[in-house]
């Protein structure tokens, strides 16, 4: 396992934590009147981790049988080549995403009502644990950072025990910034009221072009392994 792999997870994981799940959703919690409720936020940051590291470890678990049976195959100039197209599609993929053409389509509403009865006196932690798991699943089809570094740690000839550690921290480090605003926000709230305030609406203005930015850059990293793998091997300690 080497520094490059780590980093290239580590900046994946990043991405993964300015979705809808792990960042905006924490964000209405920091600013919900009332008072903070740190134990709510932190239980909802800790579903949503563990699910996305149940995820990861379903997905591996079979990328690990197909890399058993064909990880010759997946090791090869072709398959680097495979990887290197879609890091480069995801990258282009990544212009289509618009916020203008996005800000009058419908969507997030459930997310919205479950979150309003999570943050609610009268409702339940299973209320709150609801809408962790519901945001993890309205992301399984766009969690592509996530799925580019299960791919990513698949195909690196890692033990299953050096992969779970990975996912664990990968999902660590997910939840990390929003971990961050939780900390600033009972530290220092006058300095970072404005702050989530900002970042909330823009979330909500320019969420499209946001998403565009993570498939873009999830894509760059994913052709830059392959790229690695085939023009310069020696950067992953091959």
């Amino acid at each position: 396992m080497s520094v490059g792999l780590v980093l290239t997870l580590a900046g994946l994981a990043l991405l993964d934590s300015s979705s809808i799940g792990t960042l905006f959703i924490p964000i209405w919690f920091l600013l919900a009147p009332g008072g903070i409720r740190v134990g709510r936020v932190l239980l909802y940051l800790g579903t949503i981790a563990v699910f996305y590291f149940g995820i990861g470890v379903l997905i591996s678990l079979g990328a690990g049988s197909v890399i058993s049976n064909f990880g010759d195959a997946l090791r090869t100039t072709a398959a680097l080549w495979v990887q290197l197209g879609i890091g480069v599609g995801l990258f282009v993929l990544s212009f289509r995403f618009d916020s203008k053409k996005q800000k009058n389509k419908p969507g997030g509403g459930a997310i919205r009502r479950w979150r309003d009865r999570a943050m609610s006196d009268e409702s339940s932690i299973h209320w709150l644990m609801g809408l962790a798991l519901l945001a993890g699943l309205t992301e399984i089809a766009t969690m592509l950072p996530y799925l580019g570094a299960i791919g990513i740690m698949t195909t690196s000839g890692l033990s299953a025990v050096t992969v779970l550690v990975l996912l664990a921290g990968y999902c660590l480090v997910m939840i990390l910034p929003a971990g961050v605003l939780l900390t600033l926000r009972l530290t220092a709230a006058k300095v970072i009221e404005p702050l989530l305030q900002r970042l909330n609406n823009w979330i909500m203005t320019k969420g499209a072009s946001a998403t565009g930015w993570i498939i873009g850059i999830a894509g760059f990293l994913v052709a830059r392994d392959a790229a690695a793998r085939l023009f310069w091997p020696e950067m992953l300690g091959k």
